[in-house]
């Protein structure tokens, strides 16, 4: 039974397995946790991982968000028994031939993607990845759409048509923009010299275009761009409040990325990265591979809250549980084709 009706909170965690353990439960029931991120380590087969969100939804009432990075290629958590998506890159390598036979070709993706995470109950994926690709970072690499802005905001749009047609959200990553910096800011802290103008000439591009298509969620670069503000942009009220919120017009949900990351150092400890954090303007924060510090964290923030406008924004449509059932569905079907026409023409 769910427990009493409480406010998500602006924290979000991970776990360890296939199976929720009572620590996890009990630490899943705190009132500043607001969601769980899931990774391969969590996923055996589709229905373990129907059995495992469920587990995880049955803890609270509003139910816990619960979030995946499923972008496809080297990026895609769930495998055996989910369709294989291609690398981002493949989108703009077509959109290089036939920019509207591309553009169908996201929708179709975005459909598959989003259709069999939510009949497994999951939310949404922090896809799709908005970085610029300059040849420079090997983090970001194919998972990029194209070097070219536009075409980055054209496959987007696309890719946000789709996901929203199945009921999924959208989290665009990772602003302003990481594809400059060669250091992986998973093992360090990458600095970017350019000018603002720059920046906002390339990288920003494709944000200002998506606000107005329905980005739904932003998550800022463990990046600091000294030309701009000294902080780095997920601790930076300049980067976050004023211009994405301000500037851009964003007012969606804002996620920082993992606090464990060595690109989050530059904060201090784990309490001082997610205060600051959410001074800056995160509406939630993720921790993620540090179970040891998920408690003290959680210490640390007494008293934050999460717009729960914003939250709810991010919930996934409740599809009947099962991949059997999706596939199905004549318009899933479709979009399957879709893809399999696409990855064919790959070959």
């Amino acid at each position: 039974m769910a427990e009493a009706r409480q406010d998500l909170g602006p924290v979000m965690l991970d776990i360890a397995g296939t199976e929720l353990s009572a620590a996890e439960c009990e630490i899943l029931r705190h009132p500043l946790v607001g969601g769980v991120i899931l990774f391969t380590r969590n996923y055996r087969s589709p229905q373990q991982l129907c059995e495992l969100t469920a587990a995880i939804r049955a803890l609270r009432a509003p139910e816990l968000l619960l979030a995946v990075d499923h972008e496809g290629g080297r990026v895609q958590r769930f495998r055996h028994g989910f369709s294989a998506i291609p690398p981002m890159r493949r989108l703009g390598e077509a959109w290089d031939r036939d920019r509207a036979a591309a553009c169908k070709a996201a929708g179709d993706i975005a459909y598959v993607l989003a259709s069999e995470l939510l009949a497994c109950g999951v939310d949404f994926s922090f896809t799709p990845v908005l970085d610029v690709d300059f040849g420079a970072s090997g983090v970001i690499g194919d998972r990029a759409l194209h070097s070219d802005p536009v075409a980055i905001a054209q496959l987007s749009a696309a890719l946000l048509a789709g996901l929203r047609e199945a009921g999924m959200a959208n989290v665009g990553k990772h602003f302003p923009g990481h594809g400059y910096v060669r250091a992986d800011s998973h093992l360090a802290l990458p600095v970017d010299e350019r000018s603002y103008a720059d920046i906002e000439a390339a990288d920003l591009l494709p944000y200002r275009d998506l606000i107005q298509h329905g980005l739904a969620a932003v998550m800022p670069a463990h990046v600091i761009y000294p030309a701009v503000d000294a902080h780095a942009a997920g601790f930076s009220s300049l980067w976050l409040r004023r211009i994405l919120r301000r500037q851009l017009g964003f007012d969606g949900m804002i996620f920082s990325d993992d606090l464990s990351m060595e690109g989050a150092s530059v904060a201090g400890g784990v309490v001082e990265r997610g205060r600051a954090a959410l001074d800056a303007g995160c509406d939630m924060v993720l921790l993620c591979n540090a179970p040891a510090a998920a408690q003290e964290l959680l210490d640390g923030l007494d008293g934050a809250s999460l717009d729960q406008r914003r939250a709810a924004a991010m919930r996934g449509v409740r599809l009947a549980p099962g991949l059997a059932t999706l596939h199905a569905h004549a318009r899933f079907q479709l979009a399957q084709e879709g893809l399999a026409r696409f990855v064919a023409a790959l070959a």
